[in-house]
């Protein structure tokens, strides 16, 4: 039980660079006039995709962690940094949904998407580390 949340998480990660990678494709297009190709259906797919997946593995890590041990947030920084993740990642979301659905010319509101979820994926690689950490202290033992 406890390998399920860390591939999830890793999983949604590794697919979070993908979608990343054409959100700086849309960047370089909406605010550098750079000529680039955007697939825009691809993005917002794949996007809803891995925020889904990673709300899914902070529920199972929060499920996993009051099944398994005493409490809630015993695991210090990665308990923090996920909860925080959390909020962002439903931003994200929320904030991608409208856009796909209510399609319009807008420079601030796809800035200030791409901002948030590139933040996102920057507190998603720490969690590899500190969620290394716990594995190896709680369910290693070392």
């Amino acid at each position: 039980m406890l390998k399920i949340h860390p591939l999830i998480q890793l999983a949604a990660t590794a697919l979070a660079l993908y979608v990343l990678f054409w959100g700086v494709q849309r960047f370089r297009f909406l605010h550098l006039k750079q000529k680039t190709k955007f697939p825009w259906r691809r993005h917002a797919t794949w996007g809803k995709i891995t925020m889904a997946a990673w709300l899914a593995g902070l529920v199972g890590g929060l499920v996993m962690t009051r099944l398994t041990w005493p409490g809630f947030l015993i695991t210090g920084a990665h308990a923090w940094i996920g909860l925080s993740l959390g909020t962002l990642v439903v931003f994200g979301l929320i904030t991608g949904i409208y856009m796909d659905r209510v399609k319009k010319a807008r420079k601030v509101l796809p800035l200030i998407h791409g901002l948030n979820n590139t933040l996102v994926v920057l507190l998603a690689l720490i969690q590899i580390y500190t969620g290394w950490m716990v594995y190896n202290a709680f369910v290693l033992g070392n």
